[in-house]
C-alpha cells in the first residue's frame, strides 16, 4: 500500500490535478482542432474584446512569447484577427474573434457546459457548488501571491 506525501494531499496539488485533467482530457474530448491554451485564449478574447496581447498573457497565465505562438496558430485557423491599436500613447497589439472563431467558441461552450454541469451535479449540491466557487474566488492570484511571498522565505 502506498502513502501520499503531505504535498499530494495538499489543496494546491489537488487543484493542479484537476487542472491537468481538464487541460489534457476534458477539453480535447470535445475538439481536435485546438489546444486547451488556445481555447482559454479564445474565451478571454470573447469576454475582453478590447484586450491587448500583454494583458491577455497575464490573464492566460502565459508569457508573451507563448501567447504570440498561440495567437499565430489561432490566426492561421481563422479564429482571430490581429490589429495594431494604441493604449494611451503606446502602440499595442490587439485581437478580436472572427465570425468563425465566435461560432467555434459557441459550439464548444454548448458541448462543454451541459457535461460540466452534469458532472459537477453528481458530486456537489447547488449550495456546495456556490460555496466552492466562493472559496476559489478567495484564491485570487494577487492575494495568493502576496500571501505566499510573506510565508515563503527564499535563501540565497
Amino acid at each position: 500500500m502506498h502513502k501520499n506525501s503531505p504535498y499530494n494531499e495538499s489543496l494546491f496539488f489537488k487543484i493542479e490535478q484537476i487542472s491537468k485533467y481538464i487541460q489534457e482530457d476534458y477539453i480535447s474530448k470535445y475538439n481536435q482542432k485546438i489546444t486547451h491554451d488556445e481555447f482559454r485564449v479564445i474565451d478571454i478574447i470573447n469576454y475582453n474584446p478590447d484586450i491587448c496581447q500583454r494583458d491577455l498573457a497575464k490573464l492566460a497565465l502565459r508569457d508573451c512569447v507563448k501567447i504570440g505562438r498561440i495567437l499565430d496558430s489561432l490566426e492561421k485557423k481563422g479564429y482571430i484577427q490581429r490589429f495594431n491599436d494604441t493604449k494611451g500613447k503606446r502602440l499595442v497589439k490587439k485581437m478580436k474573434l472572427t465570425e468563425e472563431g465566435l461560432n467555434f467558441y459557441k459550439e464548444m461552450i454548448a458541448k462543454i457546459e451541459p457535461e460540466t454541469d452534469k458532472f459537477l451535479n453528481q458530486i456537489f449540491t447547488k449550495n456546495e457548488l456556490k460555496e466552492f466557487k466562493n472559496y476559489l474566488n478567495k484564491l485570487d492570484l494577487n492575494k495568493l501571491n502576496k500571501a505566499l511571498a510573506s510565508t515563503i522565505k527564499v535563501e540565497v
